[in-house]
């Protein structure tokens, strides 16, 4: 039964990501479609858009969530690749708590990141 849940929220994550990094990547990448079809007005790469996205607390969410659903798919799809080792119990241990410290600490830190930046793009940079 955990196995099924964990892999319901390995493929969950991974819709996740599909939306978040299309959406990530059609704000990026297209601007000059954006701006056709009067979306976007600024090219994304400016300060002034860096630093509105920076402020706005839909694209906080987003990033935050983007990082979690990668970090989660990423890290759940390794440790299997390790299962598939069929390494000893106390080994899986080791590797189910190492993979999920080290994934919160990136977490973390990410986090911290993006809830820091509205500063940073108030300070200019």
């Amino acid at each position: 039964m955990r196995d099924r849940t964990l892999w319901t929220w390995h493929i969950g994550a991974g819709l996740v990501i599909l939306v978040l990094l299309g959406l990530h990547m059609t704000i990026m990448h297209l601007s000059a479609t954006l701006g056709f079809l009067g979306v976007a007005d600024a090219e994304p790469t400016e300060w002034a858009s860096v630093a509105a996205r920076a402020g706005s607390l839909f694209f906080t969410l987003t990033y935050v969530l983007l990082l979690g659903a990668a970090l989660y798919h990423g890290f759940y799809g390794f440790r299997n690749i390790l299962m598939e080792l069929d390494p000893g119990r106390t080994l899986r241990r080791v590797i189910d708590v190492g993979l999920s410290v080290v994934g919160l600490a990136l977490f973390a830190f990410g986090t911290w990141a993006a809830l820091a930046a509205p500063g940073a793009a108030t300070m200019g940079g």
